[in-house]
Parts: C-alpha cells; structure tokens; sequence
C-alpha cells in the first residue's frame, strides 16, 4: 500500500504525508468508508507530542465532513483507545502517535470495533477513498464532537482488573519511567492503587520530550534512580504506553523476551496457559529453547505486532510478543499493553515468591547483537541481491550454533542487522562484519 505501513502511518511532522492537510483528507476517506453502513462513531486519542493537537483537530474536522461523530479522548495510551472502542461501542479509534520515536515524528494507527489492528482491506478502501475528491455532507449531517472526560479513570480500572483481586502491590518498591508519553497520568495511578511505593519519573511532558533519554528505548535515568532508590524492580514504558521494559533491582534489564517467559511459564505453573507461545524472527534463541525445556510450545512470526497477533488468532493461542518489549496478552486484551504486561509480571513475581532477579534467572538468553543501520530513505533488501551472499558467509561460518536476520524497519528507513550465536565475541565480530558489508552494499 502508498500510505500503511506494518503499523498505521508514520513520518516526519510537516513532511507528506505528516501535514495538516493530508490528515484533514485522510479522516474524511476514513470516515466515508465506516459511514458506508449508516452514522457512524469514531473515538480519537494521542500522545503527548506537541503536534498531536493539530492532527487532532485536522482529523477531527475530517471525520465531521463525512458525517461521522467524533469522541475525543486527549492524551491517552495506544492500548487505551483500543479497549475503549470496544466499551464504547464505536465504529472505530484513531491513535495519533509516533510510538517510541521522538517528537519530530507522528503518525496514525487505527483500531476496528473489535480493539484491533484494521484488516488490510479496510485500509485499502481507506486509500482508495483518499485518491477521491473531498466532498462535505449538508450542513445538518455534520459529524458532532464530543470530549470524553472519564476516558482515564475508565481505563485505569480496567487495567487493576486484569489480575486477580488477590494481588496486592503493598510492599514492592517500584521505578516507573512513563517517557514524558500518554501514561503519564494512568500507569502510576495504577500502580498506586494496588499498594505499590511508587517513584514516577517521564511524568512532565511539554509536547517536545517525549521518549527523550528516557522510556523503554533509553533506559540509563531508570537504572540509575532504581539503584539509587534501592527499588525492587524498575519499569519502563515507551511513548504510546504499548511497549514495556523491566529491570531487577540490580539495574539489569529484563527486556520482552524474558518477560514473556516469565509470563508463561507462571501461567504453565498456575495451569492456565492457554496453547504456547508466539515470538518473531528476533525473539531470542534462549527464550525458544527455555520454553521448550518447560513443555510450551513456540513459533516465530514476522517481526510486528500485527503478525505476532495473526498467529495467535490462528493457533488460539494467549500470550505473545516482541523483544522490544511489545506484549501481547490476548486473553485480557487486543493489542500490546504495556501497563497490562507488567501487571502481569507482578503477579507472577507474588504467585512465584520471588524476585525479578530470580525469575529473569530461570532463562538463560543467547548473547545476540542487533546494529541497526539508518538510511536517507526506505530500504527494499530485495534490490540487493549481493547482501545475500554476504548474509550466507556469516551464517556458514556459525554453522548450526547461530543464526541470522537481516530486516528491513516497516516504521523507519532502518536495515536491522541480528546476530546470534553461543560465543558473545564471535556474535559481536560477525554483526560488526555483516553491518559493514551491508552499509557498503546499500549505500
């Protein structure tokens, strides 16, 4: 598709298709194709990053032009707008946010009526409503707007009921970075209210520093104060709230392959992990193998929370996720949440009686260098057949012991360049030697 990428639209804010205008066009294309059935209701949230209030209000005006009603829900997580489309029985929602990027960039994700990711096929019809001249329906068919005030105490009980009533944080010590982002004001009221002693830090967003040396991609302010504190455990999430990194109370990172782990095998434990366990291409080898050791099974998906999600419908399956931290738990909910992921963290930690520490421990990762190559523009690893033969020497030389992945961003003109293997020396050496060749071969 021109405009979809692996998770809505994203780029750089005044650069096209990042503008006003377009974002006025893309709400009205988006709006004729959920009217289609009759008036329809869309819900509208965002980050924090000071253009949200300009695509806000284009889109908004857009959605109004088609006829549709529009529910504005202000700063709000990613996985937030998805649960509250489903409770307020809209047509669809609408995330303005660039997720873990910086402010420079924003975009667009959708939700169905369902809390998911749109099928590929409405955002066809999307982009083919957009290739349409804008046309305003009469005056009295204009879409109304309306701000949803509750919209965060909604969703901060919705996420204290996704453990069991017998939970109890009373006692832990905790770090929360929210990344200047949407959880802002939700995660550390959640973690309050179940009893934990919270520090909050990323709480004073000012439109411009959102996920600024700080989050689940930047994660050396958290150490820092978590050690400092003394905490038993740190948690970071990234801009949009649908991503979450942990550390044990030694600063260790505790990334989303362990905590998927963690998850699983509390819930293997507990007899009520439903099927296994969906990771993707660069989900850790040690993850695949750990699991196997505790009778779960396991499958690798594309990278992206999209795929990861296809096989979890497809297999029946639960729980799922990303090692950047993108969880899925699809028995409580629709998409990646990372408030929900480490709630569930926290329980397993009181189920089990042990530390983060302890249950990071029960998983041995293989050591893996992920470089990430960033270019003027998007790469298709397909023009440059070459990049193959450089990829097939690596890999021979690992033999059975290692593997390899080479993928191009859906979200940023990145080439990511993994490799895994038994000896961290060998995997550092062949990653820094296959990023050279493909930086070589690319550019």
């Amino acid at each position: 598709m021109k405009y979809f990428g692996t998770d809505g639209i994203r780029g750089c804010c005044g650069e096209y298709p990042i503008t006003p205008d377009f974002m006025l066009k893309l709400g009205w294309a988006m709006g004729k194709v959920f009217s289609e059935h009759g008036r329809s209701t869309v819900l509208i949230g965002k980050d924090t990053r000071i253009s949200g209030y300009m695509f806000e209000s284009a889109l908004q005006a857009g959605l109004s032009a088609a006829g549709v009603d529009v529910r504005l829900l202000g700063p709000m997580p990613t996985p937030a707008v998805a649960y509250l489309t489903r409770t307020f029985h809209a047509e669809a929602g609408i995330v303005i946010s660039a997720s873990h990027n910086g402010y420079k960039d924003n975009g667009i994700k959708f939700f169905s009526a369902q809390g998911t990711k749109l099928a590929d096929s409405v955002e066809a019809a999307i982009e083919d409503k957009l290739q349409e001249v804008m046309e305003c329906v009469a005056p009295e068919e204009l879409g109304r707007a309306k701000r949803i005030a509750d919209a965060a105490g909604r969703y901060i009980e919705f996420c204290k009921g996704t453990v069991s009533h017998h939970t109890s944080l009373k006692g832990m010590k905790i770090v929360l970075d929210c990344a200047h982002g949407a959880t802002y004001h939700i995660a550390p009221n959640v973690l309050h209210e179940l009893g934990a002693d919270v520090t909050s830090i990323g709480i004073d967003p000012d439109g411009l520093n959102i996920n600024q040396e700080c989050g689940s991609t930047s994660i050396a302010m958290l150490r820092k104060v978590v050690r400092l504190q003394e905490a038993d455990l740190g948690i970071a999430l990234d801009g949009d709230g649908d991503r979450v990194i942990m550390l044990d109370h030694t600063g260790d990172e505790v990334d989303g392959d362990e905590l998927i782990f963690i998850i699983a095998a509390s819930l293997k434990r507990n007899g009520q992990l439903e099927g296994g366990v969906v990771g993707t291409q660069m989900s850790n080898l040690g993850m695949e193998l750990g699991l196997k050791d505790l009778g779960i099974d396991f499958v690798r998906a594309k990278v992206g929370d999209r795929y990861v999600m296809q096989q979890l419908r497809e297999k029946g399956w639960k729980l799922g996720g990303e090692s950047s931290g993108h969880l899925i738990c699809r028995d409580l909910t629709t998409t990646g949440d990372g408030i929900v992921a480490a709630l569930q963290v926290l329980q397993a930690m009181q189920s089990s009686g042990k530390t983060l520490h302890e249950l990071k421990n029960e998983m041995q990762k293989m050591p893996q260098k992920l470089i990430n190559l960033r270019f003027a523009n998007r790469v298709n690893l397909a023009d440059f057949p070459a990049i193959n033969t450089a990829v097939d020497a690596i890999e021979k030389r690992m033999g059975s012991r290692g593997r390899v992945l080479l993928r191009s961003s859906g979200t940023e003109p990145v080439v990511r360049v993994m490799v895994e293997g038994e000896d961290v020396d060998l995997v550092n050496q062949y990653a820094q030697e296959l990023a050279h060749d493909v930086n070589e071969l690319i550019k």
